[in-house]
């Protein structure tokens, strides 16, 4: 008699794991519509008065206003409608939306299909988006279907919470994942695609670039990234004329210049601040994490072996994070994929579970209603407790990645790099 699939047999199934994400996606979306608007309220203002979105004199003007739990949806929505109508996309809204729009031109035009949906049918379709990128993703890398299938299991708290917020991380992330997908398989069109996509997402998407230094073919990848790069820049000139792209490009230019020093946020600058009252410095502690990134990047016989290829992924996913000095709660989607593909390229080991579960708990249940809201105001935000996990691990990932041995990799080096690895 056949024996009947055991619930975990049937979890670890691709198709079910493709339904629970859409499931996650949908959920989202419905609770946070379904929460309704709310009025403006002004925030507790911090120290840093560069930021216009914490100065008095601007939060005065959102006043009287309402906003919804899916503002992020919105603020991307209403960009197309900006760009359209040749205003500036990088100023405030105050009778549309609550913060500022820092993404791409051509980001805002990729937004025109939302303005046609209701805010359901559009906030469905782009939380859905997020979820099946990265599951698409993450079905690409090397690992055994039952390692893809913890993975994506892994990341799913996570997940939710990022488009709970309706961010467009689990895209980003799912971007930079895939690109590294098809230079394993060699599709360097379609890699430069997805960086130049993740680039014109958010900028920070550009250390993804990083990854073509493994692979041959390296002027026809960089000949398909400046191709690729002139489109996306010039893409916005099917709607508006030249001179006002260009002011556009100027205008972001200022504002992202403008916003770098305006925070901390969840990094490794925001926990040295709130552990340790370091004030300044920020240049600094950006120049010391670029170059311990850039660090193991040098070891050049490396190249050829995969583990040594996806341990450098993992270490993009957290570094672009921790670094980022407005990384907030959902941007740690990237982080935890990185996390995952960290722990899943590398033989089982007590110690690296141990810190994976730390990771899964802290992060994710952090910032949960299972942790009372005072404990979440007073303690986990303000020391920036969700990052601390991800630096531990970036930290070990960092070593790792300068101790490891040629002769004792687990991975097996491809001769030449032509082909993919085994699962592992």
């Amino acid at each position: 008699m056949q024996q009947r699939p055991s619930i975990l047999t049937i979890l670890f199934r691709p198709g079910t794991l493709l339904i629970v994400y859409v499931i996650l996606a949908v959920f989202a979306s419905i609770q946070i519509i379904a929460t309704g608007g709310h009025p403006f309220t002004m925030p507790v203002y911090s120290h840093h008065t560069t930021d216009i979105m914490n100065n008095p004199d601007v939060l005065k003007q959102y006043i009287g206003h309402q906003y919804y739990d899916y503002n992020n949806y919105i603020v991307f929505r209403q960009s197309f409608l900006h760009l359209l109508h040749g205003k500036d996309l990088y100023t405030i809204y105050p009778a549309e939306q609550w913060d500022l729009y820092k993404y791409s031109p051509t980001f805002a035009l990729f937004m025109a299909p939302l303005n046609i949906l209701p805010d359901m049918a559009g906030l469905i379709c782009w939380n859905l988006l997020n979820a099946l990128v990265l599951f698409a993703a993450i079905s690409m890398l090397p690992f055994t279907d039952k390692k893809k299938a913890l993975l994506l299991l892994f990341i799913a708290l996570e997940l939710l919470i990022s488009m709970q917020n309706a961010q467009s991380n689990a895209l980003l992330a799912g971007l930079m994942i895939a690109a590294f997908g098809c230079l394993e398989r060699r599709k360097m069109l379609w890699a430069a695609l997805w960086l130049v996509l993740a680039t014109f997402i958010k900028v920070y998407g550009a250390i993804g670039f990083c990854l073509f230094l493994f692979y041959p073919d390296k002027l026809k990848f960089i000949l398909y990234s400046l191709g690729w790069t002139i489109i996306m820049a010039l893409l916005p000139l099917t709607v508006i004329p030249a001179h006002t792209l260009i002011y556009e490009y100027k205008s972001w230019a200022g504002m992202m210049a403008a916003d770098q020093s305006a925070s901390y946020g969840l990094s490794v600058m925001g926990w040295l601040h709130s552990w340790f009252g370091l004030e300044q410095g920020k240049n600094l502690v950006s120049f010391i994490g670029t170059i311990l990134f850039l660090l193991p990047l040098f070891r050049f016989k490396l190249y050829k072996n995969a583990q040594y290829r996806l341990l450098t992924l993992a270490s993009i996913l957290i570094w672009v994070v921790i670094f980022n000095h407005k990384a907030e709660s959902p941007t740690f989607i990237i982080t935890l994929s990185g996390v995952g593909i960290w722990h899943f390229s590398q033989p089982a080991a007590t110690w690296r579970k141990a810190i994976m579960i730390m990771a899964l708990l802290v992060t994710c249940l952090s910032v949960s209603d299972l942790i009372p809201h005072s404990i979440r105001q007073d303690i986990i935000k303000p020391y920036a407790i969700k990052a601390v996990p991800s630096i531990i691990i970036w930290c070990v990932l960092f070593i790792q990645l300068m101790a490891l041995s040629r002769k004792k990799m687990a991975a097996t080096a491809i001769a030449g790099g032509r082909h993919l690895p085994a699962s592992i």
